[in-house]
């Protein structure tokens, strides 16, 4: 998110008046007073655009996320309700909770967190099946482990195996790179680090910090966006406990102790893989015939103890799953502090272990990680395929069309999710290889299944834009089907053909957005049977892509290389890009509007199946909304109209479940631009499906949904029955105009998903809102502080 908007969250301190701090609300108002909270979406704005006002005040919040009115308006509480209209709007910025400095891009570095988090989310609706949907969950978060093991294993490959085994070990390579001089025992004349195992316990210090520096990045970004509390409260009379979402539970957006609990885990998890890669080499050294007794003994008893202590962290991810019936503040200190502690002194054991003095000890070959690559792959695609059959076991309950995929979206991601982990540990492994030996004869290189790998980068990028040719095709047949409907839908006005077509290729690019099941299930499938034989080739063969291909046909081997060398060169490209992207998102409104509804979807759910994933915003965004409503309605028994746009209308939806019934019932709800159910309902059934979304248009007093079909997110809610029509407004016309007219004399913009409230429906329905919701009885004149509130515990 642009850092330039967002400053102004800052830059509007300097209009505040010298009245105090809290203007929430200075006294009690009239019982018409109407309040307009707008909460914005991609791509963050600043308070003065939202408020269409140079001059605004901060009334609460602080430099992260706050709300802003206009200048004029903060008093607004104690002027008579007649004096006014228009509702007093409010404008809830958060744009600083997704946004930075370009650095921050380097989150993108982890999007293999990121997704199989998602899956955490993406399960079907389940009826009646707890210890099944508890599986799901204990699923992702065993595949969730296994992608932290890969990550700290492909830092051990590049800098224990690759450089200090491999290269350090290899004069002609170490000749080549002279700061590994002091490591190779030609070129350091037996220096004392050039020992196998010294050299080896020197190179854990990268995959030591890299852990460290996930665990750290994890808790201060938890502490900086989660660790909000919550309004708690007791539960209502006729409040039922069975609501159709789980996001009306007053816990859900809380979740610190298995925040605690998989950070833990995940943290020891690494540590435990670095001590393994560090003493595998000394241990096979000295089990062979004529090595050190007291030492191959040391080396068992380690080895155990090792297994042992990531048995203890994979107990500890399958323990427990999320509390979200309430908050659950309880810690689990002794896990949570020792689980890390005991890892790091195995770890630092293994390594006194590892470079205890060993006469005649050579490096050759590569460090045996082969096999446990191997293992891990396999293990990642069973956890898939088990968790597709969970998938279909709880969609079948209770079956939905509109779900993406029919339930198996989960699987899938988190399928993408492990494919993503395996091609960048592999590519990544490789072109360290290439780069350290440019000759490719003096080092062995990273293990064969790496290699196979990045070789499969090439055919699932063909495939992929043979799909892409595909969509493109399906773009062209509905832009000339949609060419008819736009001469219908602007009868008279239509004298430009090349302004038709325009229309309808934008219609037709947004429409583009309800074929993504179809493109993940592809590339999933594709993913998981291109992985299969990656693995099948590597374990069968025992040699890389080329070699393997040695002795066939010369199309086959000639294909075979160049997978192998394509592979290597794209992983490489495909690195830069992705943090070149990613901070050009950061800084480029456009690109950011082109990848942000991703990023913000990803973000946006807490991190329930991956402790190192970016930190979720909501978990901050989400509270801050709840008091401000709850506050406001409370000390003022004024009206309320919530209204959101684009991903802003997800807060607002996911704010109203977490009111009091009471509250809720005092709110209207005015979404536009709104991925509710084209992104969330169909990708996240079990959250936003058509019972949740269908309660949450009971519960509020009214609500009303702006969409148009040239918007490539937001769409319509689609409720059953009658309810339909009652929320979806028909699609608005998108331009205004077909030409020039009357009322347009200069052509109007195709504005898509941007510009809502330029449209005279949004007014409309705004007055409609504000003239249904039923003017509440006024609270007591005494409220104690401004802006009141609620009684609540904290």
């Amino acid at each position: 998110m642009s850092r330039g908007k967002c400053e102004s969250v800052e830059s509007a301190q300097q209009h505040r008046p010298a009245r105090g701090n809290d203007r929430s609300a200075a006294r009690p108002a009239e019982p018409a007073t109407a309040l307009e909270l707008l909460v914005h979406g991609v791509g963050g704005t600043t308070p003065e655009q939202m408020l269409d006002d140079p001059r605004t005040v901060r009334i609460t919040g602080d430099d992260v996320a706050a709300v802003f009115r206009r200048a004029d308006d903060v008093d607004a509480e104690r002027r008579p309700a007649g004096d006014r209209e228009e509702p007093v709007p409010e404008a809830y910025v958060w744009c600083n909770l997704t946004s930075g400095n370009g650095s921050r891009a380097l989150w993108l570095l982890l999007l293999p967190f990121m997704v199989v988090n998602l899956a955490h989310w993406m399960r079907p609706t389940a009826r009646g099946r707890r210890r099944t949907v508890r599986l799901y969950g204990l699923l992702v978060r065993l595949t969730g482990l296994s992608l932290t093991v890969l990550l700290v294993a492909a830092a051990c490959e590049v800098a224990l195996d690759l450089t200090a085994w491999q290269c350090a070990g290899t004069r002609a390579c170490a000749d080549r790179h002279s700061w590994l001089g002091f490591l190779s025992p030609e070129t350091s004349d037996g220096g004392w680090w050039s020992a196998p195992g010294r050299r080896l316990a020197l190179a854990a210090l990268v995959p030591t910090a890299l852990t460290g520096l996930l665990w750290f990045l994890s808790r201060r970004t938890w502490s900086a966006y989660e660790s909000q509390q919550p309004m708690t409260r007791d539960p209502e009379p006729g409040e039922e406990d069975g609501a159709p979402t789980a996001l009306s539970r007053p816990g859900f957006w809380y979740g610190r102790r298995l925040g605690a609990r998989l950070r833990a885990a995940h943290t020891a998890a690494g540590l435990l893989t670095v001590a393994a890669a560090v003493g595998s080499a000394a241990a096979r050294y000295d089990r062979e015939p004529g090595g050190p007794a007291a030492l191959a003994a040391l080396g068992v008893v380690l080895e155990a103890v090792l297994a042992a202590a990531a048995g203890a962290a994979v107990w500890v991810v399958c323990r427990r799953g999320r509390s979200e019936r309430r908050p659950d503040d309880a810690l689990d200190r002794r896990l949570v502090r020792g689980l890390p502690l005991t890892a790091l002194v195995l770890l630092a054991l293994t390594v006194l272990y590892t470079g205890w003095e060993r006469p005649g000890w050579g490096s050759s070959g590569r460090l045996p990680g082969d096999a446990a690559f191997g293992a891990l792959t396999l293990a990642q695609g069973l956890l898939v395929i088990v968790l597709a059959g969970v998938a279909h076991a709880l969609y079948r309950t209770d079956p939905d069309r509109r779900s993406a995929m029919r339930g198996l979206a989960g699987p899938a991601v988190a399928m993408l999710a492990c494919a993503l982990g395996g091609v960048m540990s592999g590519g990544i492994s490789q072109r360290v290889a290439d780069w350290l030996d440019g000759t490719g004869a003096s080092v062995p290189g990273p293990p064969v299944l790496l290699t196979w790998q990045a070789s499969v980068i090439p055919p699932l990028l063909l495939l992929l834009l043979v799909t892409c040719g595909w969509l493109a095709r399906r773009a062209w047949l509905i832009a000339r089907a949609e060419r008819a409907e736009v001469e219908r839908e602007y009868a008279g006005e239509t004298g430009d053909p090349g302004r038709t077509r325009r229309i309808a290729s934008v219609r037709a690019m947004a429409a583009l957005t309800d074929r993504g099941p179809r493109i993940l299930a592809v590339t999933s499938a594709a993913t998981l049977l291109l992985g299969a034989g990656a693995l099948v080739g590597a374990l069968t063969t025992d040699e890389t892509p080329g070699e393997a291909a040695r002795g066939s046909s010369a199309v086959v081997h000639g294909a075979a290389e160049t997978a192998q060398a394509l592979g290597s060169w794209l992983i490489g490209l495909g690195f830069i890009l992705l943090v070149t992207w990613g901070r050009r998102a950061y800084k480029d409104a456009s690109a950011r509007r082109t990848i942000g509804i991703l990023w913000d979807v990803g973000t946006f759910w807490p991190r329930a199946a991956h402790p190192f994933a970016p930190p979720c915003y909501a978990e901050r965004a989400v509270p801050d909304l709840t008091w401000r409503i709850a506050t406001w309605t409370r000390s003022t028994g004024g009206r309320l109209v919530l209204s959101g746009h684009s991903q802003g209308s997800v807060l607002a939806a996911a704010a109203a479940w977490q009111l009091p019934p009471s509250v809720r019932r005092r709110v209207a709800l005015l979404t536009y631009g709104s991925p509710l159910e084209r992104l969330y309902g169909r990708w996240f059934p079990a959250h936003f499906g058509p019972d949740a979304l269908g309660s949450l248009h009971q519960e509020v007093d009214c609500w009303r949904n702006l969409h148009r079909r040239t918007d490539p997110i937001g769409g319509p809610v689609r409720l059953p029955g009658d309810r339909g029509p009652a929320v979806d407004r028909p699609a608005l016309k998108d331009p205004l105009a077909h030409g020039r007219t009357e009322a347009h004399p200069l052509p109007a913009p195709i504005l898509g998903h941007s510009d809502y409230q330029a449209d005279p429906a949004f007014a409309e329905e705004r007055r409609r809102l504000l003239a249904r919701l039923r003017p509440e009885v006024p609270a007591p004149r005494h409220t104690g502080e401004p802006g009141g509130g609620p009684p609540v515990r904290s």
